[in-house]
């Protein structure tokens, strides 16, 4: 069924010139949002090698001012950065947390229980903001997240605090779909990549403070006041929104005031067996390894069970569903899937190497855990960066391919520094090689934000668009997942050897690997010669990690390669 986005609540008024004047008055902002008409991407070239689509429109390109744009990304900035601090918050106070609980071993379920509600949930929001709005959408997720702050910050439990995460992870993962949805909505394609990149650095600063504010306000005012503090943050972002946001919405073919029409719509089938399956597929790469062995029956039963509900999906969205909210024929597109590889490959390498940096400083210099994540700097700011130069670089020159050539080189070359140099003597000079990991990153998240866009017609937007933001938790959890499981395996293998060679007993020798390989604070309880041992078998099982990372971005690199540029009009 095609749909076309119109203004509802904000609607300008189209002068017999040609010319707009919204609501505020400003001449010049009409789109082909406003004018009932597909607003083209402004590529130049055909898809229709692909099956999916005809040439894309070649007609004149109207757009909103630049003026009105930063008005209302500047709606949007609130809620990004609250919700990207919150993440980095979490990380400083999940200890506190659980120490208050007395159930330390379960505070991962901070994260684990946002993480997987956000990829359960995060491909829906693209076809429902296609039904429903993207402006009532939003509202919802601003909504979910302050609700679910609240309650984290009023639970008297454990699991109450993890429902209330949970929730802010169904809201946070909309939030991120809908605000790049908005920003395509409004701007020429190749001014959307500047926009992306403004608001990948407002996400990065957020993720930078929000570990040192909640640190700070947990030892003053307590933990409970940095997640109660948000809900009204995230009020004033919605009323905000709901004042500055024009509401875009999916006009169907059917009339708009008959009853049931949009919930008719919605593919609930087909929306719950993606969010089931995707959780059955993710959760056993959370816990397998720290809470269960990978051979137990319940975590190959997990596998099984999410493959075969993300099978019945496909036949679903295929054979059966009218609006599918993922339709399958985007996977027949090869630059949609290169994309997605690109994207999740990349974001893989780099939250594989985070990962273990701070583990590495923690190890061989001994480093507090504040220092040691401090080591992480010089990635993060290469985000911002490599963001900032992709959108530039795209608005001035139209061109996205030889920046995702560039980004995944980049991502390779640091990925060899680590594990050529870091090998337990790193000094200043040599903790920057992950600067141009985290700048490969920032580049390549922009270029293939821009790229998947250029690729796919209108109609599929939202849809292609939830697929790309779902490779990236998808990603990361798989490469720390699988980064996770080889530094494990390298130290209990490298200490095996290297206690056998001091004659240590079978006993004792278990007993030492077990120790070291649950606390990295066993290396100050050991003799010196054992404690030798545990840093060397760490080295190598952290250079294993890295190993991970720079398959990740090599295979990124050859989808780069592969990928088909379609220039992109001014």
């Amino acid at each position: 069924m095609s749909t076309t986005p119109h203004i509802e609540a904000s609607e300008p008024n189209v002068t017999s010139n040609g010319s707009a004047t919204n609501a505020w008055g400003t001449e010049g902002e009409s789109s082909g949002l406003l004018a009932g008409t597909t607003p083209s991407y402004g590529a130049t070239s055909s898809i229709a090698e692909n099956g999916s689509h005809e040439d894309f429109p070649k007609t004149q390109e109207r757009k909103y001012s630049n003026a009105f744009i930063a008005r209302t990304v500047v709606a949007l900035f609130i809620g990004v950065f609250t919700a990207n601090a919150d993440g980095s918050l979490v990380m400083a106070t999940h200890p506190v947390i659980g120490s208050e609980f007395n159930d330390l071993e379960n505070s991962s379920w901070l994260f684990i229980g946002f993480m997987l509600a956000g990829c359960a949930t995060q491909s829906l929001y693209g076809k429902l903001s296609d039904i429903f709005g993207r402006k009532s959408l939003l509202l919802i997720c601003y909504s979910l997240f302050a609700i679910g702050c609240a309650l984290v910050g009023a639970g008297q439990t454990m699991w109450q605090v993890i429902i209330g995460r949970v929730i802010s992870g169904s809201g946070g993962a909309g939030m991120t779909v809908l605000v790049a949805l908005i920003i395509t909505d409004l701007a020429p394609l190749r001014e959307v990549a500047s926009w992306q990149s403004y608001l990948n650095i407002i996400a990065t600063t957020g993720r930078s403070l929000g570990g040192p504010v909640g640190g700070w306000l947990t030892d003053t005012i307590g933990w409970r006041w940095s997640f109660l503090g948000q809900a009204p943050i995230f009020a004033i972002a919605a009323t905000y929104c709901w004042v500055a946001l024009p509401s875009l919405r999916a006009e169907a073919q059917e009339p708009a005031d008959q009853p049931g029409t949009r919930l008719g719509r919605i593919d609930f089938s087909g929306a719950l067996l993606l969010g089931s399956g995707i959780f059955a597929l993710m959760l056993p790469l959370e816990i397998a390894g720290s809470r269960l062995p990978w051979d137990h029956p319940a975590i190959i039963g997990l596998f099984v069970a999410g493959a075969i509900m993300l099978g019945t999906f496909v036949l679903v969205e295929e054979y059966w569903a009218k609006e599918p909210i993922f339709p399958i024929r985007l996977l027949r597109n090869p630059n949609v899937l290169l994309c997605y590889l690109i994207s999740g490959s990349q974001n893989a390498a780099q939250l594989t190497m985070m990962f273990s940096v701070p583990l590495y400083f923690q190890v061989t210099q001994r480093s507090s855990s504040t220092v040691a994540g401090a080591h992480l700097v010089p990635a993060v700011v290469g985000n911002a960066v490599g963001a900032l130069a992709s959108g530039f670089a795209i608005k001035q020159t139209g061109r996205y391919k030889a920046l995702l050539i560039l980004a995944t080189l980049l991502g390779i070359t640091s990925y060899l520094l680590l594990i050529l140099r870091w090998q337990g003597n790193t000094n200043w000079v040599e903790s920057l090689y992950i600067f141009p990991g985290g700048l490969a990153t920032g580049i390549a998240q922009t270029a293939v934000f821009i790229a998947l866009q250029a690729s796919i017609d209108v109609s599929d937007k939202a849809a292609a668009t939830s697929g790309l933001f779902l490779t990236s938790p998808m990603g990361a959890t798989i490469g720390m997942a699988v980064g996770s499981a080889l530094t494990t395996a390298g130290l209990r293998k490298g200490l095996l050897v290297r206690l056998r060679e001091l004659n240590l007993s079978a006993d004792r020798v278990q007993e030492i690997i077990e120790g070291a390989a649950a606390d990295v604070g066993y290396i100050d309880k050991a003799s010196p010669s054992i404690a030798g041992a545990i840093v060397q078998s760490y080295i190598e099982g952290i250079e294993y990690s890295h190993y991970v990372s720079l398959v990740c971005s090599s295979l990124a690199l050859v989808a780069a390669l592969l990928l088909r540029e379609r220039a992109l009009r001014k």
